[in-house]
């Protein structure tokens, strides 16, 4: 392996959106850094199953129905 070329991995602080820590290796900054998250896991819809509803003002889902809705709807 080639020499100094790897970045210099360190311990870091991570803070979570609820205010909670952990420590991690990273190249983020410097040793000991403290890395606030704006969007985590916890908290974010995308991990959390979220409540996403599909809004359509007449657009995609609405030109569907009105062309194939003969064959979706019982």
């Amino acid at each position: 392996m080639k020499q100094d070329i790897h970045p210099d991995y360190h311990f870091i602080n991570v803070v979570m959106t609820d205010g909670t820590t952990y420590q991690t290796r990273s190249t983020y900054q410097a040793e000991g850094a403290t890395l606030n998250l704006d969007i985590d896991p916890k908290t974010h819809p995308a991990w959390t199953g979220g409540n996403q509803q599909l809004l359509d003002r007449g657009g995609r889902v609405s030109r569907f129905n009105a062309k194939f809705g003969a064959f979706t709807r019982k």
